[in-house]
């Protein structure tokens, strides 16, 4: 079967978002950040006739900035040669596709911005640790990669500075990160001071945006110790939520992933789970933390 992609390009000077029937000039930011599965593979061309009408919608209040990239309407993603031959597609999306859309048909009139920096395979052990060592980092075999922690803060001020001081507000993070640690390749201690480092991260960010309530969203990703570590963190400090999912398929939080044809990349989300992970961002932040 021929495969086709769809890319939408769509830039429209549109009156920035705000809460239903009233006009708000404050941009609402949410940083997102995390390893592949906030990349996000899940293949585009899967999206329906009404995703992409929901999606050209959502382009009209919300920018997203990503990578190192200047902030453009919400989009799919062209990933680079060498992931559309591993993963077999030629456009892919992330949490923030569904996270945008669900959130675009609440507050049709408020605009959004969605900063993003990813990179997959690293941990917060090495990468993401805010108090990064090169002993950290060459434990987990990360010394050559960046230091994903800083990345993230220098690249959202760089975006937000473009912005006026008080035209817009941090709402939240949302993190998808755990897997690298979980794994025994590199033993026992990434999983062991996850609980440590996720807190670590946690107060430093809020720290940076002078936020110390800010809604912070973790995915279970991983296992083990490492979700044992993002439960108790959800537990102990205000406004962290842990957003479980389930190994019945027959339950709401069920996320499927790839498998049959893409047996060796079923660590990561298809179409389903991809769109569902967006999902429940979003009715995470909209019940529990969004203005009434």
């Amino acid at each position: 079967m021929k495969r086709f992609s769809i890319i939408l390009f769509v830039f429209i000077a549109a009156p920035w978002f705000c809460f239903p029937q009233e006009t708000n000039t404050t941009t609402s930011v949410f940083i997102l950040a995390g390893q592949s599965n906030m990349e996000g593979a899940a293949d585009a061309v899967d999206l329906t006739k009404v995703d992409l009408e929901d999606l050209k919608r959502a382009q009209k209040n919300i920018l997203l900035a990503y990578n190192g990239g200047r902030p453009k309407p919400l989009n799919i993603t062209i990933p680079p040669d060498w992931k559309k031959k591993k993963y077999k597609l030629d456009s892919c999306f992330g949490p923030e596709i569904f996270f945008g859309i669900e959130l675009s048909k609440k507050y049709p009139n408020q605009k959004f911005l969605f900063i993003k920096r990813t990179q997959g395979g690293t941990s917060l052990y090495g990468c993401w640790n805010p108090d990064w060592t090169k002993e950290k980092a060459k434990y987990v075999g990360e010394l050559d990669k960046p230091k994903l922690f800083y990345e993230l803060l220098d690249y959202s001020d760089d975006i937000l500075s473009k912005y006026e001081k008080n035209s817009y507000k941090i709402e939240g993070m949302l993190w998808v990160q755990g897997e690298s640690d979980s794994g025994k390749k590199w033993g026992p201690l990434p999983s062991e001071t996850y609980y440590d480092n996720l807190k670590l991260l946690i107060n430093r960010v809020r720290d940076h945006y002078n936020y110390q309530n800010m809604p912070f969203m973790i995915l279970q990703v991983g296992g083990g110790k490492v979700v044992q570590a993002m439960k108790k963190v959800s537990t102990e400090i205000n406004s962290v939520s842990f957003i479980a999912q389930s190994k019945d398929s027959n339950s709401y939080n069920f996320l499927p992933r790839y498998g049959k044809d893409r047996d060796k990349y079923n660590a990561h989300y298809n179409y389903f789970g991809m769109k569902k992970i967006g999902v429940l961002f979003s009715e995470e932040f909209i019940n529990k933390y969004s203005r009434k």
